[in-house]
């Protein structure tokens, strides 16, 4: 709170709203208008904006200031994994890592089963990483090359690709929102994953189903050049050591995650091992490897998939992402220490009276938070402080706002291309839409199982499916810590 809190107005809804709806105008013009997919200079906008509504509501510019680098620090775990994401990227492409799994996904997948497979795939190495961008990063950049080969539209396998890596972000335990989520309702880690599968199991099955009906209808497998799958697996036999041991670093991430050892420090052992490998296998040298984790991999075999694909990854390449995420984090920070996204909430919360009207405003609300503040981190743990006196109020688990709260943000965050989810995925696939053109954010809709979550969520709120009352041990919880409760007059 404020420094100066006796002097501090709290803000209407009308002013509430000023500083997003105008950053949001400012965003429009930007990208549709101007057909320019950078929205740093409109989100920097949005925090002067921001900071202007506070100073005229009695906020201090240094309490203002405190609040957008409170949030920035908050999320620091996030861009680090960036960081070690960008190194594994370059290192993984200069070991030979990513250019087998290429190679053995064209020599074995099917154009027919690839969405479906690769959305497994993705979810496999997911749940056992903990991290849907490592996933995106690694495997789902091979995926993208071995669907360029087999002549798939890039948004049909970015939107498998991003189906499978986030259904596992979502119930991994060893992932950092899934242990943010229960962590600030107070509910117990593994409770909450149960408590998710009803929200996430059958979006899962309906997106498989989705992607093996397009990959034997829509998509015209009967086009695949075969000759141009022979000319990429030739190319990169020819440039690579292709070997089933290039998996290993791959291998020892996946091993380290399941032993419950930290992202970070995993995903380094995989760029260092990976590294090794560079310079052992294919002849790198020290120097040459640092470059490749700094500023990503180089190569030219005239084949044209092939030299877009590899020609990526390091530090440097997720500059671009990490400024964006550090902006948007910055504005939400703003929004929240100015008191502006409270002051919307409690607008919804004051209206709502019913258990479906409160847990639909949950969703909406981290949905919301994701879209306008950029970062799920801040979308999870903002709702919890507002609702959770409300859910106490009319007598439901807190289980249930969990599972509100990682629906509207882990899920719907890849799907918001200036959130820090969607960036990174932009960004990893190289779905190239700086350039003006929009096609390939069709990966949006088409990640069936992060927008059908919410949906169905909403949907268990209104038939009361799946949404469980407090317990008598968590009623008990409530009044030995004197958690306060909400006056809803309920």
């Amino acid at each position: 709170m404020s420094a100066n809190e006796e002097t501090v107005a709290k803000p209407s809804l009308r002013i509430a709203l000023l500083p997003i709806v105008l950053t949001l105008l400012v965003l429009g013009i930007q990208l549709f208008y101007f057909g320019d997919f950078t929205p740093h200079i409109p989100l920097a906008i949005g925090i002067a904006i921001t900071g202007l509504v506070g100073l005229r509501l009695g906020h201090r510019w240094n309490n203002i200031e405190e609040g957008v680098f409170h949030v920035i620090n908050i999320s620091l775990p996030s861009v680090s994994i960036l960081i070690t994401v960008g190194m594994i990227v370059g290192i993984w492409i200069a070991s030979g890592t990513v250019p087998t799994l290429i190679y053995y996904g064209l020599k074995i997948l099917s154009p027919e089963i690839f969405l479906a497979a690769g959305m497994i795939l993705c979810s496999i190495v997911s749940v056992s990483l903990g991290t849907s961008w490592g996933t995106v990063g690694t495997v789902g950049l091979a995926l993208m090359g071995i669907g360029a080969g087999f002549g798939i539209p890039m948004y049909w396998t970015a939107g498998a690709v991003v189906s499978g890596a986030f259904f596992g972000d979502k119930i991994s335990p060893l992932s950092d929102t899934t242990n943010l989520a229960p962590a600030v309702t107070g509910t117990n880690l593994f409770d909450h994953i149960r408590n998710m599968l009803p929200t996430t199991v059958p979006p899962m099955l309906i997106a498989l189903a989705i992607y093996f009906v397009v990959g034997f209808t829509l998509i015209d497998t009967s086009q695949v050049s075969f000759e141009r799958i022979d000319a990429i697996t030739s190319a990169l036999a020819a440039e690579f050591w292709i070997s089933p041991l290039m998996l290993i670093p791959a291998l020892l991430v996946i091993a380290l995650a399941v032993k419950k050892q930290p992202p970070i420090p995993s995903l380094f052992a995989g760029a260092v091992v990976g590294g090794i490998m560079a310079m052992v296998c294919q002849g790198a040298g020290l120097h040459e490897t640092f470059i490749f984790a700094n500023s990503g991999y180089s190569i030219d075999t005239g084949v044209s998939e092939i030299d877009t694909l590899l020609n990526r990854g390091g530090i440097q390449s997720m500059m671009w992402t990490i400024s964006l995420v550090l902006l948007a984090l910055g504005f939400g920070g703003a929004l929240e220490r100015t008191g502006c996204l409270q002051a919307i909430i409690e607008v919804i919360i004051s209206r709502v009276k019913t258990f479906a009207g409160i847990q639909t405003s949950a969703i909406l609300t981290s949905v919301a938070t994701n879209t306008v503040a950029g970062d799920p981190y801040l979308s999870i743990a903002l709702p919890d402080r507002m609702y959770a006196p409300v859910y106490r109020a009319i007598g439901y688990s807190p289980l249930n706002l969990s599972r509100a709260i990682e629906e509207g943000g882990t899920l719907v965050s890849p799907l918001i291309p200036w959130n820090a989810g969607g960036a990174f995925v932009i960004s990893a696939l190289a779905l190239g839409i700086g350039d003006g053109s929009f096609e390939n954010l069709l990966y949006i809709p088409l990640a069936f199982a992060c927008w059908m979550s919410p949906v169905i969520g909403v949907f268990y709120a209104m038939t009361g499916l799946f949404s469980p009352k407090a317990s008598d041990e968590e009623r008990r919880t409530w009044e030995e810590s004197e958690e306060p409760v909400a006056e809803l007059g309920v």
